[in-house]
């Protein structure tokens, strides 16, 4: 069975929790032994892990390439046009949430009948948060420090992901509204989890120690 891990911190806390669960996984976190290679084979198992982008990661489970994939919730709202999986477990790791934010003391955004621009790396979040807002927005894709764009006049606020606020409020902004919650995912394509429903739910089990 294949899994799709999303590299960095992600893949660190997974393999932290197939550790505890009695795994070997010390081919992928020492370095010596991980070296250039792409795919591991975890000993006395039947589980392969490969460690991927996140957007790949749901390429691989959507086509049948991987059985499951850890990745978190931002991808998934995100990369809508990907499907052919199923979100199976929430391992409540990397918490965190979509936020709207624009600089401090901004009023009566969304009472405004007035055009507006919106930086962000997830437009497709910002698009539809917006529209349900009924508010005429621009978006505009950022893939570096989006907490420029209203500094400079780029644009007039941001969907981000905020874990403690920090950056927003070193950089002049605050979170107008919450969006949406995030955390950690593990997805299974939809045919190979009718077809292996026990291994697949096995090893969820390993990851999320039963809870």
């Amino acid at each position: 069975m294949i899994i799709a891990l999303t590299k960095g911190r992600i893949e660190k806390a997974a393999l932290g929790k197939m550790s505890e669960s009695g795994m070997d996984v010390s081919e992928l976190t020492d370095k010596a032994q991980r070296g250039r290679k792409l795919i591991f084979s975890i000993p006395k198992t039947e589980y392969q892990i490969i460690i991927s982008k996140p957007a790949d990661v749901l390429t691989y489970v959507s086509r049948g390439i991987a059985d499951i994939g850890v990745v978190g919730k931002d991808t998934l709202d995100e990369e809508t046009d990907i499907g052919g999986y199923y979100e199976i477990a929430d391992l409540k790791t990397g918490i965190c949430r979509f936020a709207f934010a624009a600089k401090v003391g901004t009023s009566d955004f969304f009472n405004s009948y007035e055009s507006r621009v919106i930086a962000s790396k997830y437009p497709n979040v910002a698009r539809k948060f917006f529209q349900s807002k009924g508010i005429d927005a621009e978006i505009v894709k950022i893939e570096g420090s989006v907490e420029l764009a209203p500094i400079l006049g780029l644009a007039d606020g941001i969907v981000d992901i905020v874990e403690t606020g920090a950056t927003l409020k070193a950089n002049g902004l605050e979170v107008v509204e919450d969006i949406s919650p995030i955390s950690t995912r593990v997805i299974a394509n939809r045919a190979g989890l009718k077809m292996r429903k026990s291994a697949i739910e096995g090893f969820v089990t390993k990851l999320t120690g039963g809870n």
